[in-house]
């Protein structure tokens, strides 16, 4: 069975909750697409106003403290906002990925080995199991490898032991200022073992929440090598069916997933940055056109608030004073920007109770955009 490049978007659209919004709360939310990106504490909370009909933020607040939603280093080794009955095993898919990229750099330049990493995890768990702040856990790592060797300790370990980063309060629950606290129930890893069966969970996972997929994008998804994508796709015969992407490519799907038509709508969207539907994919384009990747995807990694009209990245936003400022790449039909002006009224709600000018210290990068048309859509 073949599947076109429009059909693709809509699956991707319709698991990740962008077709319309759903009555769901945000626990459920964040385990239905699986991985929110938070390297910006507003993102995670933008991601499921997108996502979640009568989204109320208190609620993600409240998962968040209580330990339901977890914020983690994850995936690509950056940091996601998972539900925390995924957590571990998604953990454990990505601990050949952590061990290669936290036990090597800044920690090896510092000398330490993993053997060192070994024997600290388990005694930093055990200190970490109240929230510690980046100055307690340098101080207890002076004590153990020295005042020379602990900013190189500290960065390794805060990504390859199992922490957690420890809500902080308003107005996203996380701050400037970074807080650790033990996973809790999660053993010290002590290796770069392969974890077969929590890699069969992620790719199973991966694949109802943002199938169909190939396995070069479950391994962009996840920054994990292909062939154990692949060893899991095996296993998961009879689970998981192939289908004929776009250009040939073999993808992969859950069995019995739906997939939309090509013709269903998709209203615009006014996304996280670094929402998750701009880079779980290896092959961007079935998000992002890409004439306009590099106006979202700037050249040092940040990824900007986009538009998405149609389903496809048609500009980007960000508030200002009075409103959100759209630049749109090319010219949109009227009737988009009532819709998006709709959309704008009700994100600026969410915004104007916790921060105004949410992503300002990005703002240079709006100097360098070549938007078609620039307009600022205002609340009533």
């Amino acid at each position: 069975m073949k599947i076109t490049a429009r059909e693709l978007n809509r699956a991707t659209l319709d698991r990740q909750l962008l077709l319309r919004r759903e009555p769901l709360d945000a626990a459920e939310g964040a385990r239905r697409v699986l991985a929110l990106q938070a390297q910006q504490p507003a993102s995670p909370y933008v991601a499921l106003w997108n996502r979640l009909a009568g989204f109320d933020p208190a609620e993600l607040d409240a998962a968040f403290t209580e330990g339901v939603v977890v914020k983690a280093t994850l995936m690509r080794i950056t940091l996601h906002a998972v539900h925390a009955e995924d957590y571990r095993v998604l953990r454990e898919a990505m601990q050949q990925t952590l061990y290669a990229s936290r036990l090597g750099f800044r920690f090896a330049a510092a000398g330490l080995t993993p053997d060192d990493a070994f024997r600290l995890v388990p005694e930093l768990l055990e200190f970490a199991e109240r929230a510690r702040t980046v100055k307690e856990l340098e101080a207890w790592l002076e004590t153990r490898v020295g005042a020379g060797k602990k900013a190189g300790a500290l960065w390794g370990l805060r990504g390859y032991a199992p922490l957690l980063h420890a809500p902080a309060g308003g107005p996203w629950s996380f701050g400037a200022r970074t807080s650790y606290v033990a996973a809790a129930s999660l053993p010290a890893a002590t290796g770069q073992e392969h974890v077969p069966e929590a890699m069969r969970h992620l790719v199973l996972r991966y694949l109802k929440a943002f199938g169909p997929a190939s396995v070069a994008d479950v391994a962009q998804f996840a920054m994990v090598r292909r062939g154990p994508v692949r060893e899991a796709l095996r296993a998961l015969d009879g689970v998981v069916e192939q289908l004929e992407g776009p250009d040939g490519t073999v993808v992969f799907d859950a069995v019995g997933a739906g997939r939309p038509e090509a013709g269903v709508p998709a209203p615009p969207r006014l996304m996280a940055m670094w929402d998750s539907v701009l880079l779980a994919y290896a092959d961007r384009s079935r998000v992002i056109p890409e004439e306009y990747r590099r106006e979202v995807i700037r050249v040092n990694g940040d990824v900007l608030p986009t538009v998405l009209v149609d389903g496809y990245v048609a500009g980007v936003w960000r508030p200002v004073d009075g409103g959100v400022e759209v630049t749109a790449f090319r010219d949109l039909d009227p009737a988009v920007w009532e819709a998006l002006t709709e959309e704008a009224r009700s994100l600026s709600t969410l915004l104007a109770d916790r921060d105004p000018l949410a992503y300002s210290r990005y703002r240079h990068w709006w100097t360098k955009l070549s938007g078609s048309q620039v307009r600022v859509l205002a609340p009533r």
